[in-house]
């Protein structure tokens, strides 16, 4: 087992790693909308909360040494799912031709107002 750690991407906020690999597979933990350096994007549209939280499944794939293209599965909890229509073109032109499984799953407001959330399993 292999706990991987960038600083590319907002540091876990609690007792957890950002991912964790094991015999290949590549499982990322929740990623909420805050930069590297720590700004909690409250204020961004469902858009630019998605494109950030994009940048640090990036990162973090990156430091586990995968790429978006061997992501296997996606789960994205939204806190209004009138707005996924933008979320859903920002991933559309995140991931391109590569679709991999995906759930979407309303929820309740999220950790600081924020309002999109996503997890991932990938390959390496």
């Amino acid at each position: 087992m292999n706990f991987i750690e960038t600083s590319e991407a907002p540091a876990p906020g609690g007792h957890y790693s950002q991912a964790v690999e094991h015999n290949g597979l590549i499982f990322i933990s929740g990623i909420l909308p805050i930069t590297p350096a720590g700004e909690k994007l409250t204020d961004a549209t469902f858009s630019e909360q998605t494109e950030q939280v994009l940048k640090n499944l990036d990162a973090i794939l990156a430091a586990a040494g995968s790429e978006r293209s061997n992501v296997l599965k996606v789960t994205v909890f939204i806190t209004d799912m009138s707005a996924w229509g933008s979320v859903n073109q920002v991933y559309a032109q995140f991931f391109g031709d590569h679709k991999p499984a995906r759930s979407v799953v309303p929820v309740l407001p999220l950790h600081y107002g924020l309002k999109i959330e996503l997890e991932a399993v990938a390959t390496r």
